[in-house]
């Protein structure tokens, strides 16, 4: 079984450590990489680094860290956010930078481990902290641009389930559900799936709170 390679961009050396020695001791996992802050990122992916998931901090010495974000994305990367900003304007801020994942540093190393696996899976993983956060606020539903099938794949990926799973589930291929979600973004104006995941949970917050 290939090793899921696991890249850590953070400055804070202890944590970094505490990071390495847990991930290292699960069989399935490598670190393919540390970098200590947004320039060695960068030199890092310009010298052919490769992984398959960033863990990636916020707060970096030479900016935020979701200034890497794209990089690590179009690299080929899953990226989780590792961080101790909670505010709904930082976490907005890193949904809409197109992250996988946002976790607090307070999270253990089963939390962090769970997250990397539903990442790969092509589904989003934020605590249900973080999306009640994301959740909150008003606003029209724009829901009904979607059709009875879209709506139906909107529900299941607000449920964190991935693409695979989904098709499992209505009888539809990988593909016809990854073009079903393209389709769902360009209509809702969204470019990642949490931001669907969000619409739909906030959708359903208002239809509970009506009844």
């Amino acid at each position: 079984m290939t090793a899921i390679r696991i890249l850590l961009v953070d400055d804070h050396p202890l944590l970094r450590l505490g990071l390495r020695r847990a991930l290292e001791g699960e069989p399935s996992f490598a670190i393919a990489g540390e970098c200590v802050d947004l320039a060695s990122a960068r030199a890092w992916l310009g010298q052919g680094g490769q992984a398959d998931v960033a863990i990636l901090d916020r707060g970096m010495p030479d900016g935020d860290g979701l200034e890497i974000a794209p990089l690590l994305k179009a690299a080929g990367m899953k990226v989780i956010v590792l961080t101790v900003e909670d505010d709904d304007q930082e976490i907005r801020a890193a949904v809409d930078a197109g992250v996988d994942g946002y976790l607090l540093k307070s999270a253990d190393t089963e939390q962090i481990v769970h997250a990397i696996g539903i990442v790969l899976q092509d589904a989003g993983a934020f605590p249900p902290a973080v999306v009640q956060k994301l959740t909150r606020g008003g606003g029209e539903d724009p829901l009904a641009k979607l059709s009875a099938r879209e709506l139906e794949i909107a529900e299941y990926v607000a449920q964190g389930l991935s693409n695979k799973v989904i098709g499992a589930k209505i009888n539809l291929s990988d593909n016809t559900v990854r073009n079903h979600l393209a389709n769902i973004m360009q209509k809702l104006g969204f470019h990642n799936r949490v931001q669907v995941a969000t619409l739909v949970l906030q959708h359903l917050r208002r239809n509970r709170r009506a009844g």
